[in-house]
């Protein structure tokens, strides 16, 4: 059996981006004051604001899903609940994290078609009685792109946003893949007029080192932010950090180039796979339709990719992927079929 090859497990498998290890060492020097007070992270902070061209409040973390979670937990009440969909990241993969974080917070889970909520299921689960045994809605969670590749517009986000707005709830966009997004053709400086109150912009996956930029739009969920976050372990005492990357990642616009190519090497696979894919592909993953001992017959040939939630078989593409991988990948891919 060959060593196993992670390039399209996932994007977390990929290094960081030269510019995002050079930031670190450029910002690496001297002393600094602590907890995110120090000049590399509102630097970071301000890139951060004009990507998306919003005034808001920024603060960096060590992970997606502490990102979420607190977030989420900024929005709800214990008793209260978060609509978000069946396969979201916070729904399927944090271990509990949002109810952790949040003392008790529910979710409740929505269909819908290669990662987006259906419009109608929303609509009724907006429309559901307050009743004592059952925990009440109170925020909307989005993901964009979505677990399965795909990308909402500015306008598909807001027809899901406007009628949870309209009756109170908070909204959470989870951008982990928010620059494939971008680089997909989704207008970031939109987020700010769609009522989101935190937006996670994603570094890991974007090809950071451990980071995720939490974007405050609401001013007034960010009193007392840093005390929530400290209690969570997530209020690092060296925070720039955390912070240096993103300035390495935004101050040329490698983050979104390193995206665009992340996703032209999503098509270039899917272009080529002998295999269905099942969703359609907008961002970085293909998703096809495999069984198992086919897959098994694929990691045997030294390419390792998950089963996913749905069944299909995920390949993630990152901004380290290269023609080569994917060609090599696809030509097993042909002699497994």
């Amino acid at each position: 059996m060959s060593a196993a090859r992670y390039d399209f497990a996932s994007d977390n498998t990929a290094p960081a981006t030269p510019e995002a290890i050079e930031a670190l060492v450029a910002h690496n020097t001297g002393y600094a004051s602590g907890y995110g007070t120090d000049a590399v992270t509102a630097r970071a902070g301000d890139l951060v604001r004009e990507l998306l061209d919003a005034d808001a409040e920024v603060r960096f973390v060590a992970s997606g899903t502490a990102a979420n979670a607190i977030s989420l937990a900024a929005l709800c009440r214990p008793f209260e609940a978060v609509i978000a969909h069946e396969h979201a990241h916070v729904c399927t993969d944090e271990t509990g994290a949002p109810g952790f974080f949040g003392q008790g917070l529910g979710l409740t889970r929505l269909p819908g078609a290669s990662g987006k909520i259906d419009g109608a299921a929303l609509a009724e689960a907006l429309a559901a009685p307050d009743v004592s045994y059952r925990q009440p809605a109170a925020a909307l969670s989005l993901t964009n792109a979505t677990e399965y590749g795909t990308v909402y517009s500015a306008g598909q986000l807001g027809a899901l946003t406007a009628p949870a707005k309209a009756r109170g709830y908070g909204v959470h966009l989870d951008g982990a893949r928010l620059a494939n997004a971008a680089a997909a053709g989704f207008d970031l400086k939109a987020i700010k007029t769609l009522g989101v109150d935190i937006l996670v912009v994603g570094g890991t996956k974007a090809g950071m080192p451990p980071t995720e930029a939490v974007v405050i739009f609401d001013r007034a969920l960010a009193r007392r932010f840093d005390a929530r976050l400290k209690q969570a372990g997530q209020l690092p005492s060296k925070g720039r950090f955390y912070a240096a990357p993103f300035i390495g990642m935004l101050q040329d616009g490698a983050l979104l180039r390193h995206a665009a190519h992340a996703n032209a090497m999503a098509r270039r696979l899917a272009d080529q796979t002998p295999f269905a894919v099942r969703h359609p592909v907008e961002a970085n993953g293909v998703f096809v339709e495999m069984d198992e001992p086919t897959l098994k017959r694929l990691h045997a040939s030294g390419w390792f990719a998950y089963r996913f939630l749905d069944g299909s078989v995920r390949f993630m593409c990152s901004w380290a992927t290269t023609p080569e991988a994917v060609d090599g990948v696809c030509e097993s891919l042909r002699s497994i079929r």
